[in-house]
């Protein structure tokens, strides 16, 4: 009998030890269950907007950060009312642009990552034709990193309700 009970006292204790061992174990899998939802809903990181002005947009005599109106696509790292993109996770991403104007002026737009310029377009003055002007990069950010168009002093923009003058932007994968 007394082997019995030093032996129901063993089977306790490592029955014990093994719940410990289990919770441990499944607190574990739920951080890392946590960290991978995470990355998976960071990687879903995409905006589409266009200006959407009606008609002409400047000239200005400074430089000015451009703001998107009507947006198709968000999912809340671009700041409509500022017209910035943050990047919410370290990645690269694709931007790409497009600018409309009446040529009897010249349109001149940078995309910008933290203010400095990554690429560019300028349409001259020509008379008085219709012109888009479009432009891309593959861009690595870094989480804060900050990604905007700039409309170049003295020149303008043109948009209406066709949505011709437009930015999007996308993760292609994290790092």
């Amino acid at each position: 009998e007394a082997k019995l009970r030093d032996t129901q006292k063993e089977m306790e204790v490592l029955k014990s030890q093994v719940q410990g061992e289990l919770e441990a174990k499944l607190r574990d899998t739920q951080k890392e269950m946590e960290v991978l939802k995470s990355q998976v809903q960071g990687n879903k990181v995409a905006f589409g907007a266009s200006i959407s002005a009606g008609g002409n947009l400047g000239p200005f005599n400074t430089e000015i950060t451009l703001v998107y109106k009507r947006v198709y696509m968000n999912t809340g790292s671009f700041n409509p009312a500022t017209g910035i993109f943050t990047a919410p996770v370290r990645g690269v991403y694709y931007f790409s642009f497009s600018g409309h104007n009446i040529s009897s002026k010249s349109m001149g737009l940078r995309l910008m990552r933290n203010g400095e310029q990554m690429v560019t377009v300028y349409n001259h003055a020509a008379g008085n034709r219709h012109e888009t002007a479009t432009n891309g990069m593959t861009l690595q950010l870094e989480v804060g990193d900050q990604v905007y168009m700039r409309l170049r002093e003295n020149t303008w923009i043109f948009d209406n309700s066709n949505d011709h003058s437009t930015f999007i932007g996308h993760l292609l994968f994290s790092l």
